[in-house]
């Protein structure tokens, strides 16, 4: 059996994307801020049949939560097989590049960017136990800086600076990472769900939920053979999903 941990998984994408690759036959680790509300999506999964998943205490912007989540899961298994660090905020809005406080910026950064480089770094070990290591950052569009400075985009105006500017150096990141693991098993990617759904946006954008998760499982799911350092986005490029940073 192969393990996957999966960062804000009590609901929305994380949630869908705990239960598919519970589908697929991967043992999850979920994890969640609130462990209450990691144990109602645990109890849910198990209402459905799917029972090869617990909740994992995990806050991405706490060191001291993130080492506990280490240790749990390193009593439980030897080897973890895919990190999807889904865990994000918006920061809210507006966001102009102009007035927003730095206090904004920070909260964004600290879940976006270094809760992602701190989870990731507390369990390699674990990941490179695994034979066929994957580790999906869940990115967004909005992150492209190609695309973001392309008056044609049909998001071009949507300029939130503490959020985009976040995933364009989770972005960035993730190019590093997979640069540093390229001659290892490792497959690393970014990878944008699309606009979705869900609560993070008050449920206005025209994705559904699974579609979304799909996206992200996807990535966790490719074989040897699979890219490594990629940005993809279906929603922007259909054909292949791989967009420009």
């Amino acid at each position: 059996m192969k393990y996957a941990l999966i960062t804000g998984a009590n609901k929305s994408i994380g949630f869908e994307a705990a239960r598919q690759l519970l589908q697929a036959g991967y043992y999850v680790y979920l994890g969640s801020r609130n462990l209450q509300n990691g144990e109602q999506a645990v109890a849910q999964l198990h209402a459905e049949g799917l029972t090869q998943v617990e909740p994992i205490q995990l806050d991405v912007t706490d060191s001291a939560s993130i080492q506990a989540a280490r240790q749990a899961v390193g009593q439980k298994t030897t080897a973890l097989d895919v990190l999807i660090n889904n865990a994000g905020i918006s920061g809210g809005l507006p966001q102009t590049a102009v007035a927003t406080d730095v206090a904004v910026f920070k909260d964004v950064y600290n879940t976006n960017l270094f809760g992602v480089v701190e989870t990731t770094q507390a369990f390699l070990d674990l990941l490179r136990a695994s034979a066929e290591p994957r580790i999906v950052n869940v990115t967004s569009g909005l992150g492209s800086v190609s695309l973001t400075a392309d008056p044609s985009w049909r998001y071009y105006d949507v300029k939130l600076a503490a959020y985009n500017s976040s995933k364009a150096a989770l972005n960035m990141y993730t190019i590093m990472l997979a640069y540093e693991l390229r001659d290892t098993p490792f497959k690393v990617n970014a990878v944008d769900p699309g606009y979705t759904a869900t609560d993070f946006n008050g449920h206005s954008g025209p994705g559904s939920v699974p579609d979304a998760a799909a996206r992200v499982v996807k990535y966790a799911l490719i074989d040897a053979n699979g890219p490594t350092g990629k940005f993809f986005s279906e929603e922007h490029n259909p054909e292949t999903g791989e967009i420009p940073w």
